[in-house]
């Protein structure tokens, strides 16, 4: 079995796989990285390797629990990813991005594919049919935008994202739920229609933790994927036992 764990900015996400099936999913803030682990470990006592990608701090607890009781692959900017890396700022793009393209060119070969992951940030990630990583975008986020809107004014509230009724809000709030959640789906759509004018057969991959809030409202054919970055990982550490 194999533990895959991503270090995201605000929490860890972990994944017990065995081959390519998801057996189950964790969830937990970093200050309790290593007893949740070590809970994972107990109930699957199976594991024998794990495969660990970080975009923020490392985790220090966990990593050396990882590499006493397992095979431990850290993905990192030396790895041998299944694609062409033409960014112009290759030492500044995120492993997380790094990961999802890479699962996108394992998951869907010989396609054009737009990763788009809806985490703390918004990011846009196109890989093209040769396999060439090109670039994309990065906005903010859903909680991001309340967040903001909160903070920069002296009234406004701070809100969580519901589900608009309609496009005109007809109060305060609603028209804060409509700015912020309309407002991302219209981005999300404008983007996906400029790829798709241009490259006419792409993929699109909609991954992140609002990943499944924001499927609702978009009318592009999407593949949306909450675990999208788990998986990823799985298929990479498969991609690297196969080489």
């Amino acid at each position: 079995m194999l533990l895959a764990v991503d270090i995201g900015n605000t929490k860890i996400k972990a994944a017990v796989f065995e081959g390519a099936a998801l057996i189950s999913k964790f969830t937990f803030d970093k200050n309790e990285a290593a007893e949740e682990t070590e809970k994972i470990f107990k109930k699957h006592r199976a594991i024998t390797h794990s495969i660990l990608a970080s975009v923020g701090k490392e985790e220090e607890k966990l990593f050396l629990l990882l590499k006493e009781k397992t095979q431990m692959l850290e993905v990192d900017r030396d790895f041998v990813f299944p694609f062409e890396n033409k960014y112009g700022t290759p030492e500044t793009l995120g492993i997380d991005r790094m990961v999802l393209a890479a699962g996108a060119v394992l998951r869907f070969p010989g396609r054009h594919r737009l990763v788009i992951d809806a985490g703390t940030c918004v990011t846009y990630d196109f890989i093209d049919c040769s396999n060439a990583y090109l670039g994309g975008a990065i906005s903010p986020g859903l909680q991001m935008r309340f967040n903001a809107m909160h903070t920069f004014t002296a009234k406004l509230p701070l809100l969580y994202p519901e589900m608009p009724e309609s496009f005109i809000g007809s109060s305060t709030t609603t028209s804060m739920n409509s700015g912020a959640v309309n407002g991302l789906a219209f981005e999300l759509e404008g983007f996906i229609e400029r790829y798709v004018e241009q490259y006419q057969d792409v993929m699109i991959i909609l991954t992140g933790g609002d990943a499944d809030f924001l499927a609702k409202p978009l009318k592009s054919t999407i593949f949306a994927n909450s675990n999208f970055l788990l998986e990823s990982l799985n298929l990479l550490y498969l991609y690297t036992n196969r080489k």
